[in-house]
Formats: C-alpha cells, structure tokens, sequence
C-alpha cells in the first residue's frame, strides 16, 4: 500500500523528532524509506512550510525541527488518537 504524502511528511518529522529534535539527511533517508529525490522535494516542502530547518554544524548539514513542527506533530498524534478511539485510521 503507498503512502500518503501527508503519510511520508509526519514520518520524516516523527524520525526527526525520535533522533532529538535533529537528524542528519542520511537517517531520514533511511528511517522513513525514501529515494534520495523523494527527500530532497519533501524536505525542501516541510522547510518552504515552516515545520523544518537546515542547520550546519562543524560543516555538517542537520535537519532540525522547528517550534511549529513539534506543534505539528503534538497536533497531528491526538487527531491520530481521536480517530482511532473510533476505529477510524486517518493515515
């Protein structure tokens, strides 16, 4: 079954979100399974929408979350819940 775009956006920000707060390129290419160009859009999506930013570090590039991507996904997780206490799977 594909997922949804919605779908590969909160497991790009959860990986994030799992590696404490920041993660390099090559871990949420790996964790959340996808192509190197399937990255490259969605990540370059999640930043032009304010849920991620670049940081550099010791030359080093991280992906790192923003405040209204961890708002993001507190959101997202009790819409999750509440969908589910009704049988119903949003995702």
């Amino acid at each position: 079954m594909k997922r949804s775009k919605l779908q590969i956006m909160y497991d790009i920000l959860m990986v994030i979100h799992q590696k404490g707060g920041s993660a390099r390129k090559t871990h949420i290419l790996y964790k959340a399974n996808l192509s190197y160009s399937s990255l490259q859009s969605y990540l370059h999506e999640l930043k032009v929408r304010g849920l991620l930013e670049e940081v550099k570090v010791k030359g080093r590039i991280f992906y790192k979350l923003t405040e209204k991507g961890e708002d993001f996904l507190k959101q997202f997780q009790k819409l999750k819940k509440f969908a589910e206490a009704f049988g119903i799977s949003i995702l």
